[in-house]
């Protein structure tokens, strides 16, 4: 019987990697190994299947958190098992109490992120492909119930996966369909020694109290809690990565990434569902440099609900940590926080023979001139272009920034209009307006917007003998 069962054992841990697909046969493996039940049987299951199933290069990793004197001996311990199993055996001292000191992490948090960080030198070290971790179907049920009483998404229902990459390797759990239990009573009658740790009896850590209390009382309820959780956990998850995945695909379809800000367009975000939103919303934020505990519901609900309103078309949200979305009519763009100001500057133009270059330097665009006869005129074709007629210029030309209470004489139009409205009128974004330079003539009337309008100063007409043809583009584009 006892045989038996040890080998169900293996073959749960066997199918578990069969089905995600946690190894490939002469893999090299860290296997993380505390001295307590789990991580002993474990690493027993892990050399059997070495040896009699799968070929794998194993190199055990323990460490001494440095809070208990029997953990001396526990260390001591654990190298003599691994040299038993001809297994390499790595491990360190980590002072975990000068380390909460230094960052202030409560023990717990403080001791995983040493501990990980352990196991990450070793692989590194020795190119393993994988770090397995002992966690079970007990550990799962009380990370479900932690991030269900933190509050959580699907993300954290779904629990601990079979396998995560992590810093160019992956983390692997074969045994979360095992229960705990199941791993003591293997260490019990196999002979394996191991260690109670008794930290885990203490219900100051908060998953020490979700062990020992909440979910023996929420067991009254259910007897079969544990299970429940762990299936949750997996129905969960799987449709959790189907949702991320649709959430990659949308990013790259819907996406633009240009200078660092992500954009992406009103009408096509409104036709998501509203989970899909959400996720989108999410995973930008993750590319972001936010810190990760900084992408919660909060921020995305209130980032959605505001792209979501139709009755302002311009608006730009502080989302923390120098970061903003911004809405310029059907753009939704995330990036650095710019808080732009209109830089000041101002170039005049006497005059010029042949072509003229001019550089603007402050906002990184050029504006070109140039005197052509009306027989190699051709008419603009775009914004970016303009032409008038050279005579009835005033010299000398002023290229400016804009000032408040500019006004231009627009073409077609009766009367002076504001510039400022001209942008609005024709949907110019706040952000893009200090990169519109002003050109004006010697009377300082505003001839033309460069990439917007032209006023009504100078037209071409037919008799016109000389024009002064310019364009406007950027100096980065430009060869």
């Amino acid at each position: 019987m006892e045989a038996l069962r040890w080998n169900m054992l293996v073959k749960n841990v066997l199918d578990a990697a069969e089905e995600h697909q946690l190894w490939v046969p002469g893999d090299r493996i860290v296997v993380a190994v505390s001295g307590g039940p789990d991580s002993v049987a474990f690493l027993h299951i892990m050399h059997e299947i070495s040896k009699r199933h799968v070929p794998l290069e194993l190199i055990c990793a323990h460490v001494h958190h440095g809070f208990r004197s029997e953990s001396d001996d526990e260390a001591e311990k654990m190298m003599e098992l691994a040299q038993q199993l001809g297994i390499t055996f790595e491990w360190t001292k980590a002072d975990v109490p000068s380390y909460m000191e230094l960052t202030g992490q409560g023990p717990q948090e403080a001791a995983r992120n040493k501990r990980y960080a352990f196991l990450h030198e070793v692989a590194s070290k020795y190119n393993a492909a994988s770090i397995a971790l002992a966690h079970h179907a007990d550990d799962q049920a009380e990370t479900v119930m932690l991030h269900l009483l933190r509050g959580t998404g699907l993300s954290g229902l779904s629990g601990m996966k079979f396998k995560r990459r992590e810093k160019n390797v992956e983390l692997i759990r074969p045994c979360l369909r095992i229960n705990k239990t199941d791993l003591v009573e293997a260490c019990i009658t196999q002979g394996f020694m191991y260690f109670n740790d008794e930290s885990n009896a203490l219900r100051k850590y908060r998953r020490n109290a979700i062990r020992l209390d909440v979910l023996p009382f929420l067991g009254q309820y259910n007897g079969q809690l544990t299970p429940s959780l762990n299936r949750l956990a997996e129905i969960v998850g799987d449709e959790d990565d189907f949702m991320e995945q649709s959430a990659y695909d949308t990013y790259r379809c819907l996406v633009q990434v240009n200078g660092g800000r992500q954009t992406f367009e009103v009408p096509s975000f409104l036709k998501l569902h509203v989970a899909l939103q959400r996720r989108l919303i999410k995973l930008i934020l993750n590319y972001l440099p936010l810190d990760s505990d900084f992408v919660d519901f909060t921020r995305i609900e209130t980032i959605r609900r505001k792209v979501i309103e139709t009755h302002v078309t311009t608006w730009s949200l502080d989302i923390g940590q120098t970061l903003a979305c911004t809405r310029e009519y059907n753009l939704i763009s995330f990036g650095i926080r710019t808080d732009v100001q209109d830089q000041s500057y101002e170039y005049r133009l006497a005059q010029w023979s042949g072509t003229y270059e001019l550089s603007l330097t402050p906002i990184n665009r050029y504006i070109r001139l140039m005197t052509v006869s009306p027989e190699d005129y051709h008419v603009p074709e775009s914004a970016d272009q303009a032409a008038f007629d050279a005579d009835q210029l005033l010299m000398p030309l002023v290229v400016r920034s804009r000032l408040p209470g500019d006004t231009m004489k627009v073409m077609g139009l009766n009367g002076s209009k504001k510039v400022k409205n001209i942008f609005i009128d024709e949907k110019i974004p706040p952000s893009v307006r200090p990169r519109i330079p002003v050109v004006c003539d010697g009377a300082g009337h505003i001839i033309w917007l460069p990439g917007v309008r032209r006023s009504s100063v100078a037209p071409v007409r037919e008799g016109t003998s000389a024009i002064l043809y310019m364009t406007v583009g950027d100096s980065a584009i430009q060869g």
